[in-house]
């Protein structure tokens, strides 16, 4: 029996998609503009064929919200323009997206008016459709598509439903992988570690780290009469009986492109040429704090990446910085990015590497002097100040400082009974509260942080085993720990 897509591995289906696009590529049906596109490495063909009739071609928006620096909208311009079609972007609002909340709907939610706003200036339409009028076929057939184009998507469900999507359409599917610098599938299988990936990706900079081309549409979409639409600048969680809605929005974040294009200006005019010193330090406003802007796709990490390159240049003694910068924005984002990816085991302990299994299964029922329950943790009620004040940051500004996070959940394995709570633990939290949860850059840093995933063996002892151990006395020392403290306690409820 053949396998279907949704069985198969990421490897197979790599391979399967490779096939599409090559009988795609070998159709003469196909225009030929159409056939050249497919062949970009960005590009995934799900479901093949020639366009059919129809008045327009779709974007399905969904990781990449932002009308700029888009991957995945630029072609979507580049295939209506070669097919004299106008273009509409297209976004769901769901109301079951897997652990959201009120905080991170806020936060979407102020960045979909910056979306409508430069859709418009290149000539793109853009519909939002919020439960319940988001059914997906339903927009397609009332704009009457002839192709659609998505978004990457690595994370479990979001890839079940583009699986499930190519399955149901009739017209071709084409994805996009638009919110990495590195196309995924080009690192072909799990990396192991960032030294093995570092290499790989630097390798493929000169070809992919370039400026977009971000092309204006040929032809302007009209919105055609009586189509449903949902306002953009009203709360698209209204209504909702069965949302989640405990956990309140952060005053001090405002989401969309506009936002994180100011605040990039900010870090690379006043910030950059002191990252390597501060970067480690919590209780300085010294990184870039763009990662609840790369969750929700309101900006890209190429235009990141292109503007702390730009000032290095200018500036040849922010080197360094640049370097140490790139190696958190390309490495270790796009070694998340692969592990999700390839190890559909993400967020669990089965997805540590051997010699940590080992070492777990070994220490894993190790005494534990103190353990805390959940609702003890979520209200950072422990007997560690430092401790607290990161799951006060995390709770109250729905965020928390790198090097904190590290701690915050090494210090979940001690105070759990074993690391599959632990991982539980520190997964609910993470995805509850902060904004940039619900990530690959999440999951793989709990799974550094708690298996040992990317990192080594170290020497053993209790608890940890050979998994890399930080302790409260060493780790406050290396910052002005007190201050940060301080800060945390302050922030508004």
């Amino acid at each position: 029996m053949e396998k279907t897509f949704a069985s198969m591995t990421v490897q197979e289906k790599d391979a399967a998609y490779s096939r599409l696009a090559q009988q795609l590529v070998d159709d003469e049906r196909v225009p030929r503009a159409l056939r050249e596109l497919a062949q970009d490495p960005r590009v995934t063909v799900r479901r093949g064929g020639a366009p059919g009739e129809g008045k327009c071609v779709v974007y399905w928006m969904q990781r990449a919200q932002r009308g700029l620096d888009n991957h995945a909208l630029n072609l979507a311009i580049a295939v209506g323009n070669a097919l004299d079609l106008p273009v509409v972007a297209y976004f769901a609002g769901i109301s079951n997206f897997p652990h959201a909340n009120l905080r991170h709907y806020a936060f979407l939610n102020q960045g979909l008016p910056d979306v409508e706003e430069d859709c418009a200036e290149r000539g793109v339409g853009f519909v939002m459709r919020r439960a319940p009028h988001e059914d997906h076929l339903k927009f397609f057939a009332d704009v009457d598509a002839v192709m659609v184009i998505g978004d990457e998507n690595p994370m479990r469900e979001p890839e079940k439903w583009r699986v499930h999507l190519a399955e149901e359409l009739r017209v071709p599917f084409w994805t996009v992988d638009a919110d990495v610098i590195v196309p995924s599938k080009l690192l072909e299988k799990a990396q192991f570690s960032a030294a093995v990936a570092r290499p790989r990706l630097y390798r493929a900079l000169p070809e992919f780290l370039v400026p977009y081309s971000n092309p204006h549409a040929e032809m302007k979409w009209k919105r055609p009469p009586g189509l449903h639409a949902d306002d953009v600048r009203e709360d698209i969680t209204r209504g909702w009986k069965d949302f989640d809605c405990s956990v309140k929005p952060v005053e001090a974040w405002t989401g969309g492109h506009h936002a994180a294009v100011k605040r990039l200006h900010a870090f690379v005019a006043t910030m950059l040429a002191n990252y390597d010193r501060d970067r480690n330090h919590p209780e300085i406003d010294g990184t870039s704090k763009m990662s609840p802007y790369l969750h929700f796709g309101h900006i890209g990490p190429q235009t990141i990446a292109l503007a702390v390159a730009a000032a290095a240049k200018q500036h040849p003694h922010m080197m360094a910085e640049r370097e140490s910068y790139f190696n958190e924005l390309i490495v270790w984002r796009e070694l998340s990015v692969n592990f999700v990816r390839y190890q559909p085991e993400y967020d669990s302990p089965a997805c540590a590497d051997k010699w940590a299994r080992e070492t777990i299964a070994e220490h894993d029922r190790d005494q534990r002097e103190l353990l805390y329950k959940l609702p003890q943790l979520e209200n950072a009620q422990t007997y560690d100040e430092l401790w607290n004040a990161a799951q006060i940051q995390m709770v109250r500004y729905g965020w928390m400082h790198n090097y904190l996070r590290m701690y915050w959940a090494k210090k979940i394995v001690e105070w759990t009974p074993n690391v599959r709570i632990a991982m539980k633990v520190a997964i609910y939290l993470n995805d509850k509260y902060f904004i940039d949860g619900r990530d690959p850059n999440g999951y793989a840093g709990i799974a550094w942080s708690m298996l040992g995933k990317f990192d080594r063996a170290w020497f053993d002892r209790p608890i940890f085993g050979k998994r890399r151990y930080m302790s409260g006395g060493s780790t406050g020392k290396k910052f002005r720990s007190a201050l940060y403290i301080e800060q945390a306690k302050a922030l508004p409820e």
